[in-house]
């Protein structure tokens, strides 16, 4: 297993790894990063690309920097390399679209890491809706805002990748899992809209830590999604709005409820699993990848969807700029 970036997600996995009984590992590190190698001096790391391929890897996790992402995938795919890629897949499109031939070229298994895809109570919400529990579907909004300075408390937030362009940072990429999830939802995007703002008081070199996105799916939902830097304490959840009421997702305290216009069709609230917490979403987006690396099957978030969803991030930010443009 070759683990390319040995940031925060970087390690979260190498963990994950080996709680699933996976221990035998190649790391691809720059040195630059502001994690330890304490727990990885068992194992190889190589500063060489081209080094790598020495030790034969088979797999690899691609958590390294947005912006680096695609040189270092192509690299593993051109070497046999089935692939779980971090969300978002890169901070542009260019190369995207050779990534994904190569992959398909080489039957190779490959995942986009979305762990929301893996959410017990999205889960349950999407199904609900497939069997059409809100009835024709009107609209939704998605609200993620967390204060980044908390995220790494060993860092300076300014330095991190979230906070820089040049390593794929910024909120609208950063936080692209609304994105994923209410694609996963309501499928294909026609049109995207959206404002961005600076916040001064958190002085990132990116200035995009504010953003407001309208989403207009060929469906016919329109989707807002608001994301920020600032929100103390977290806040994370989901409205989705249909003709017989509403659904209500919160991913901080876990709960799912529904409000419906007719008593014929109301539904109790579900909660999360007890001891649900966070990582399980890892592990279970770690069990499907190696799953699908040994069954040789799709997996849920297949490269395809990982180049639309960052298609309609990059829209919005083009949108952003092109309005900041006009003001």
């Amino acid at each position: 297993m070759l683990i390319a970036g040995f940031g925060s997600i970087g390690r979260r996995h190498f963990r994950n790894l080996k709680a699933l009984g996976i221990n035998n590992f190649v790391f691809y590190r720059t040195n630059r990063g502001t994690v330890t190698d304490d727990e990885t001096s068992a194992w190889p790391s190589e500063t060489d690309l081209d080094a790598v391929w020495l030790h034969r890897p088979t797999l690899a996790i691609i958590s390294n920097p947005t912006a680096d992402h695609i040189p270092v995938a192509l690299a593993a795919a051109r070497n046999n390399c089935d692939l779980l890629i971090e969300k978002p897949l890169s901070a542009s499109l260019e190369l995207c679209v050779e990534l994904e031939a190569e992959i398909h070229q080489r039957d190779l298994v490959a995942a986009i890491g979305c762990q929301f895809r893996f959410h017990p109570l999205l889960k349950n919400l999407r199904e609900s809706l497939i069997e059409g529990a809100l009835g024709v579907v009107l609209g939704a909004r998605a609200e993620w805002g967390e204060y980044l300075p908390d995220w790494h408390p060993w860092e300076d937030h300014r330095k991190s990748y979230s906070a820089r362009l040049e390593m794929g940072g910024g909120v609208i990429l950063t936080l692209i899992h609304p994105m994923d999830y209410l694609y996963w939802l309501f499928g294909p995007v026609e049109n995207v809209k959206c404002a961005m703002r600076r916040a001064p008081c958190l002085q990132t070199p990116a200035g995009e830590d504010w953003a407001e996105i309208t989403l207009e799916f060929a469906s016919g939902a329109i989707g807002q999604i608001h994301l920020d830097y600032l929100q103390r304490p977290a806040v994370h959840r989901l409205s989705i709005w249909g003709e017989r009421g509403r659904a209500d997702l919160d991913f901080q305290t876990n709960q799912l409820n529904w409000e419906m216009a007719s008593d014929a069709d109301r539904r109790p609230p579900v909660s999360a699993p007890d001891g649900f917490e966070r990582n399980e979403m890892f592990l279970d987006e770690m069990r499907h990848f190696l799953d699908c690396s040994k069954t040789r099957r799709q997996t849920q978030i297949p490269i395809g969807e990982g180049i639309a969803v960052l298609k309609i991030a990059l829209d919005a930010k083009r949108s952003a700029q092109e309005t900041h443009q006009r003001v």
